[in-house]
Protein backbone atom coordinates (compact mmCIF):
# COMPACT_ATOMS: atom_id res chain seq x y z
CA UNK A 1 0.00 0.00 0.00
CA UNK A 2 0.89 3.55 -0.76
CA UNK A 3 2.47 5.57 2.11
CA UNK A 4 -0.17 8.25 2.93
CA UNK A 5 0.62 11.62 2.10
CA UNK A 6 -0.14 12.63 5.95
CA UNK A 7 -0.51 10.52 8.76
CA UNK A 8 -1.63 11.49 12.34
CA UNK A 9 -1.32 8.93 15.18
CA UNK A 10 -2.54 8.83 18.91
CA UNK A 11 -2.55 13.00 19.06
CA UNK A 12 -3.15 13.80 22.70
CA UNK A 13 -3.23 17.46 23.65
CA UNK A 14 -4.60 18.60 26.96
CA UNK A 15 -4.58 22.48 28.08
CA UNK A 16 -5.14 22.02 32.27
CA UNK A 17 -7.98 19.25 32.81
CA UNK A 18 -9.61 19.89 29.25
CA UNK A 19 -8.54 17.56 26.62
CA UNK A 20 -8.58 19.40 23.31
CA UNK A 21 -7.00 16.05 21.44
CA UNK A 22 -8.29 13.00 22.96
CA UNK A 23 -6.06 9.67 20.99
CA UNK A 24 -6.51 11.01 17.60
CA UNK A 25 -5.79 9.49 14.61
CA UNK A 26 -6.13 10.31 10.97
CA UNK A 27 -4.57 9.74 7.45
CA UNK A 28 -4.30 11.61 4.02
CA UNK A 29 -4.19 9.85 0.81
CA UNK A 30 -2.84 10.74 -2.38
CA UNK A 31 -5.84 12.47 -4.65
CA UNK A 32 -8.42 12.82 -1.98
CA UNK A 33 -9.28 15.68 -0.14
CA UNK A 34 -10.55 14.19 3.58
CA UNK A 35 -12.38 16.82 5.31
CA UNK A 36 -12.58 17.23 9.29
CA UNK A 37 -15.62 18.59 10.55
CA UNK A 38 -16.99 19.16 14.05
CA UNK A 39 -19.18 21.43 16.01
CA UNK A 40 -17.06 24.90 17.25
CA UNK A 41 -15.35 23.58 20.69
CA UNK A 42 -14.61 19.91 19.22
CA UNK A 43 -11.04 20.79 18.92
CA UNK A 44 -10.29 21.37 15.31
CA UNK A 45 -7.96 24.79 15.19
CA UNK A 46 -6.08 22.03 18.12
CA UNK A 47 -5.63 19.44 16.03
CA UNK A 48 -4.44 21.48 12.93
CA UNK A 49 -2.26 23.65 15.05
CA UNK A 50 -0.15 20.15 15.78
CA UNK A 51 -0.72 18.66 12.00
CA UNK A 52 1.26 22.08 10.84
CA UNK A 53 3.79 22.15 13.65
CA UNK A 54 2.69 25.40 15.30
CA UNK A 55 1.91 23.35 18.86
CA UNK A 56 3.63 20.66 20.13
CA UNK A 57 1.18 17.57 21.42
CA UNK A 58 1.76 15.98 24.18
CA UNK A 59 1.51 12.51 23.00
CA UNK A 60 1.62 10.88 19.26
CA UNK A 61 2.75 11.60 16.33
CA UNK A 62 2.57 13.25 12.82
CA UNK A 63 4.39 11.64 9.74
CA UNK A 64 4.86 13.49 6.07
CA UNK A 65 5.28 11.07 3.58
CA UNK A 66 6.60 8.31 6.05
CA UNK A 67 8.56 10.74 7.67
CA UNK A 68 8.53 11.98 11.78
CA UNK A 69 7.88 15.51 11.83
CA UNK A 70 6.35 15.58 15.19
CA UNK A 71 9.54 17.28 16.47
CA UNK A 72 9.81 20.07 13.75
CA UNK A 73 8.63 23.77 13.49
CA UNK A 74 6.14 24.87 10.90
CA UNK A 75 8.68 26.45 8.66
CA UNK A 76 10.60 22.81 8.48
CA UNK A 77 7.30 20.90 7.56
CA UNK A 78 6.61 23.90 5.26
CA UNK A 79 9.96 23.28 3.46
CA UNK A 80 9.25 19.33 3.31
CA UNK A 81 6.03 20.12 1.58
CA UNK A 82 2.78 20.97 4.60
CA UNK A 83 1.28 23.61 3.07
CA UNK A 84 -1.62 25.08 4.87
CA UNK A 85 -4.13 28.17 4.24
CA UNK A 86 -5.86 30.19 7.65
CA UNK A 87 -9.65 30.68 8.48
CA UNK A 88 -7.46 34.32 9.00
CA UNK A 89 -5.50 35.48 6.33
CA UNK A 90 -2.17 35.57 6.89
CA UNK A 91 -0.47 37.51 3.72
CA UNK A 92 1.04 40.56 3.75
CA UNK A 93 -1.15 43.38 2.95
CA UNK A 94 0.76 45.78 2.05
CA UNK A 95 3.09 43.97 -0.47
CA UNK A 96 2.02 43.26 -4.24
CA UNK A 97 0.31 39.66 -5.36
CA UNK A 98 3.25 38.47 -7.21
CA UNK A 99 5.36 39.79 -4.16
CA UNK A 100 3.48 37.39 -1.67
CA UNK A 101 3.87 34.63 -3.89
CA UNK A 102 7.56 34.85 -4.27
CA UNK A 103 7.75 34.76 -0.81
CA UNK A 104 5.97 31.63 -0.84
CA UNK A 105 8.31 30.22 -3.36
CA UNK A 106 11.68 31.99 -1.15
CA UNK A 107 10.52 29.91 1.75
CA UNK A 108 10.30 27.09 0.19
CA UNK A 109 14.50 26.52 -1.03
CA UNK A 110 14.85 28.43 2.70
CA UNK A 111 15.33 31.97 1.49
CA UNK A 112 14.18 35.33 3.15
CA UNK A 113 12.54 38.60 2.95
CA UNK A 114 15.12 39.29 0.06
CA UNK A 115 12.11 40.47 -2.62
CA UNK A 116 13.06 44.27 -3.19
CA UNK A 117 15.61 43.82 -6.24
CA UNK A 118 16.84 41.07 -7.05
CA UNK A 119 14.55 38.39 -5.98
CA UNK A 120 11.60 39.74 -8.61
CA UNK A 121 14.25 39.70 -11.10
CA UNK A 122 15.16 36.26 -10.72
CA UNK A 123 13.10 33.53 -12.91
CA UNK A 124 13.63 30.71 -10.58
CA UNK A 125 11.56 32.93 -8.15
CA UNK A 126 9.33 34.28 -10.36
CA UNK A 127 8.29 31.95 -12.59
CA UNK A 128 6.59 29.47 -10.16
CA UNK A 129 5.10 32.47 -8.70
CA UNK A 130 3.25 33.17 -12.10
CA UNK A 131 2.40 29.59 -12.74
CA UNK A 132 0.58 29.39 -9.19
CA UNK A 133 -0.67 32.97 -9.99
CA UNK A 134 -2.32 31.81 -13.12
CA UNK A 135 -3.35 28.49 -11.92
CA UNK A 136 -6.06 30.20 -9.26
CA UNK A 137 -6.66 32.78 -11.99
CA UNK A 138 -4.87 36.01 -10.77
CA UNK A 139 -2.45 36.65 -13.30
CA UNK A 140 -4.21 39.92 -14.21
CA UNK A 141 -3.69 40.74 -10.68
CA UNK A 142 0.08 41.08 -10.14
CA UNK A 143 0.96 44.15 -9.39
CA UNK A 144 -2.07 44.83 -7.31
CA UNK A 145 -1.47 45.62 -3.75
CA UNK A 146 -3.22 42.58 -1.32
CA UNK A 147 -4.60 45.25 0.87
CA UNK A 148 -7.11 46.37 -2.40
CA UNK A 149 -7.97 43.06 -3.49
CA UNK A 150 -11.61 41.55 -2.66
CA UNK A 151 -12.40 38.63 -0.04
CA UNK A 152 -11.87 36.17 -2.58
CA UNK A 153 -9.68 37.14 -4.62
CA UNK A 154 -7.42 37.36 -1.22
CA UNK A 155 -8.61 33.59 -0.70
CA UNK A 156 -6.83 32.44 -4.37
CA UNK A 157 -3.92 34.22 -3.24
CA UNK A 158 -3.93 32.53 0.04
CA UNK A 159 -4.09 29.10 -1.96
CA UNK A 160 -1.46 30.98 -4.66
CA UNK A 161 0.78 30.68 -1.91
CA UNK A 162 0.54 27.17 -1.09
CA UNK A 163 0.80 26.15 -4.53
CA UNK A 164 4.61 27.68 -4.31
CA UNK A 165 5.46 25.75 -1.76
CA UNK A 166 5.01 22.84 -4.65
CA UNK A 167 3.05 20.86 -1.55
CA UNK A 168 3.05 16.72 -0.83
CA UNK A 169 -0.43 17.86 0.69
CA UNK A 170 -2.59 21.01 1.42
CA UNK A 171 -3.80 21.69 5.33
CA UNK A 172 -6.80 24.07 4.67
CA UNK A 173 -8.70 25.94 7.57
CA UNK A 174 -11.79 27.13 6.11
CA UNK A 175 -10.92 28.04 2.89
CA UNK A 176 -14.29 29.44 2.02
CA UNK A 177 -15.18 31.55 5.06
CA UNK A 178 -16.55 34.49 4.31
CA UNK A 179 -17.28 33.81 0.73
CA UNK A 180 -20.91 34.81 -0.87
CA UNK A 181 -22.52 32.04 -3.19
CA UNK A 182 -20.86 32.61 -6.26
CA UNK A 183 -16.82 32.84 -4.37
CA UNK A 184 -18.34 29.54 -2.69
CA UNK A 185 -18.65 28.04 -5.97
CA UNK A 186 -15.74 28.69 -7.52
CA UNK A 187 -13.47 28.05 -4.81
CA UNK A 188 -15.09 24.33 -4.45
CA UNK A 189 -14.88 24.31 -8.07
CA UNK A 190 -10.53 25.00 -7.57
CA UNK A 191 -10.41 23.08 -4.60
CA UNK A 192 -11.60 20.07 -6.58
CA UNK A 193 -9.18 20.67 -9.24
CA UNK A 194 -6.28 20.92 -6.67
CA UNK A 195 -6.47 17.40 -5.40
CA UNK A 196 -5.38 16.08 -8.04
CA UNK A 197 -1.91 17.61 -7.43
CA UNK A 198 -1.77 17.39 -4.03
CA UNK A 199 -4.27 15.76 -1.78
CA UNK A 200 -6.57 17.96 0.82
CA UNK A 201 -7.03 18.10 4.69
CA UNK A 202 -10.06 20.08 4.58
CA UNK A 203 -11.30 21.84 7.67
CA UNK A 204 -14.79 23.84 6.37
CA UNK A 205 -18.30 24.53 8.10
CA UNK A 206 -19.68 24.92 4.25
CA UNK A 207 -21.51 21.50 4.52
CA UNK A 208 -22.41 21.74 0.84
CA UNK A 209 -19.01 22.11 0.09
CA UNK A 210 -17.63 19.65 2.04
CA UNK A 211 -20.09 17.09 0.80
CA UNK A 212 -19.61 17.92 -2.78
CA UNK A 213 -15.72 17.67 -2.64
CA UNK A 214 -14.93 15.12 0.09
CA UNK A 215 -13.57 11.49 -0.27
CA UNK A 216 -13.85 10.61 3.16
CA UNK A 217 -14.77 12.31 6.01
CA UNK A 218 -13.56 12.42 9.74
CA UNK A 219 -15.83 13.84 12.24
CA UNK A 220 -14.21 15.64 15.41
CA UNK A 221 -16.63 15.92 18.97
CA UNK A 222 -14.74 16.77 22.16
CA UNK A 223 -11.31 15.94 21.01
CA UNK A 224 -12.21 12.53 19.18
CA UNK A 225 -13.10 11.47 16.11
CA UNK A 226 -15.99 9.23 16.28
CA UNK A 227 -16.67 8.41 12.85
CA UNK A 228 -14.42 8.41 9.71
CA UNK A 229 -15.90 7.10 6.54
CA UNK A 230 -17.55 8.40 2.28
CA UNK A 231 -19.80 11.08 2.60
CA UNK A 232 -22.74 8.99 1.89
CA UNK A 233 -21.56 7.18 5.33
CA UNK A 234 -21.09 9.83 7.20
CA UNK A 235 -24.49 11.34 6.28
CA UNK A 236 -26.02 8.42 7.78
CA UNK A 237 -24.11 7.86 10.89
CA UNK A 238 -26.81 8.47 13.63
CA UNK A 239 -24.24 9.21 16.15
CA UNK A 240 -23.03 11.93 13.68
CA UNK A 241 -26.56 13.29 13.15
CA UNK A 242 -27.01 13.48 16.44
CA UNK A 243 -23.67 15.28 17.54
CA UNK A 244 -23.23 17.66 14.57
CA UNK A 245 -25.50 17.50 11.17
CA UNK A 246 -28.41 17.37 12.64
CA UNK A 247 -31.83 15.81 11.24
CA UNK A 248 -32.52 18.19 8.92
CA UNK A 249 -28.71 17.00 7.16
Amino acid sequence: MTEPALEVRGLRKSFGAIVASDDVSLDLRGGEVHALIGPNGAGKSTLIAQIAGALRPDAGSVRLAGRDVTGLGTAARARLGLARTFQVSALAMELTVLQNVVLGVAGRAGGAWRFRGAALRDPALVRPAREALARVGLTGEATSVVADLSHGQRRRLELAVALALKPRCFVMDEPLAGLGADGSAEMTALLAGLKAQAPILLVEHDMDAVFALADRISVLVYGRIISTGPPDAIRADAAVREAYLGDAS
